[in-house]
């Protein structure tokens, strides 16, 4: 049986806590190793550019 088997088979056995704590757990694990692409770091770069040059506006709560 492979690990990922043995993850899906223990899932339905977790109580309604226990499976929130591992979700919650699996988002920040996931999150956590997921690398930008070279179109959102050129994205990133480009707001970079923009707000350093003044040009961007800001949005109040209503």
């Amino acid at each position: 049986m492979s690990t990922v088997q043995e993850i899906e088979a223990a899932i339905p056995k977790l109580s309604r806590a226990e499976l929130q704590q591992f979700r919650a757990w699996f988002e920040d694990y996931v999150e956590d190793r997921l690398e930008l692409t070279d179109v959102v770091k050129d994205k990133l770069d480009e707001s970079r550019r923009e707000i350093a040059a003044g040009n961007y506006t800001t949005r109040q709560p209503k």
